[in-house]
């Protein structure tokens, strides 16, 4: 797979991936014009969206409503570093969602590809040409 960044002016940076752009613009007071979520913003939203097709697969498969459903996602930083030190995503479910897939449907959701690279990722190589 590749994926070609530009740069389109001030702070924006977009992706190009197949045919689809994603823009990224930093706030104003970085910067930028807030045009378009932080390249950061994007990288977290990647785990929730992953998450929620994982949820919306396992409903299909099983003809399960999915009408209100949704994921929120809460970051935890750690206060000396900065960084993010916890994640957590509620799976808020449809009010007739039945008992018995609960834990089969947060299993589902564990099996999130973004999630699983986190917790093993990958080496990064940066070179000129």
């Amino acid at each position: 797979m590749e994926i070609i960044i530009d740069f389109p002016g001030g702070a924006k940076v977009d992706a190009h991936v197949g045919s689809h752009t994603v823009h990224t613009d930093q706030p104003v007071q970085g910067g930028g014009e807030d045009s378009a979520p932080a390249p950061f913003t994007v990288f977290l939203s990647s785990i929730g969206t992953c998450a929620g097709i994982y949820a919306l697969g396992f409903c299909r498969q099983r003809g399960l409503n999915t009408d209100g459903m949704k994921i929120v996602q809460r970051m935890h930083s750690d206060p000396a570093t900065g960084m993010v030190s916890k994640i957590d995503l509620e799976l808020i479910l449809p009010k007739d969602f039945p008992d018995k897939y609960r834990a089969a449907i947060i299993n589902s959701v564990e099996l999130c590809a973004v999630k699983k690279h986190m917790q093993q990722p990958p080496t990064f190589e940066i070179t000129t040409s």
